[in-house]
């Protein structure tokens, strides 16, 4: 399997075309594929923390989408590569969330540390429902499950 940078939209197409249940992201630091014989096999969204206390996003990068066509060992080698890259960038923490009802195999076998349940729920705040400076309205269409964290620290 080859690791190698991918632009935001073509990882958003992939993402729209295999994942279960999340919608492409808005925006990102930096994304990374998986290629096996020549095809493109999985994709990783690293971005700042989404959370309000997700942490100082100089410090803390969040891979805010994985997503693979089912190829073996795809999802674990980008968890991995996303952790190594954010080390070389000078980040001294990547964390992601799964929803609760996954087991977080890949993210275990890539060396990562669960952290226990980190919310969920409804995200339904009179303030965050009027848009922001830039005229984006918090999305609706996300699981609303409980989560579970996963972490990496150097």
């Amino acid at each position: 399997m080859e690791i190698r940078p991918i632009e935001l939209r073509d990882a958003n197409e992939f993402i729209a075309k295999f994942h279960r249940h999340h919608k492409p992201v808005q925006g990102h630091r930096f994304s990374l594929s998986a290629w096996k014989n020549g095809q493109l096999v999985g994709v990783a969204v690293c971005g700042r923390p989404v959370a309000r206390n997700g942490g100082d996003p100089l410090e803390v990068i969040e891979v805010t989408r994985l997503c693979t066509d089912g190829t073996a060992n795809a999802c674990s080698a980008l968890y991995g590569a996303g952790a190594r890259a954010a080390k070389v960038l000078g980040y001294h923490r990547v964390q992601t969330y799964i929803l609760a009802s996954e087991p977080g195999t890949s993210l275990k076998a890539a060396g990562w540390v669960n952290e226990g349940l980190a919310g969920g729920g409804q995200w339904n705040h009179s303030s965050e429902k009027q848009p922001d400076l830039w005229g984006n309205t918090r999305r609706t269409d996300q699981p609303t499950g409980a989560k579970v964290r996963w972490a990496k620290t150097w």
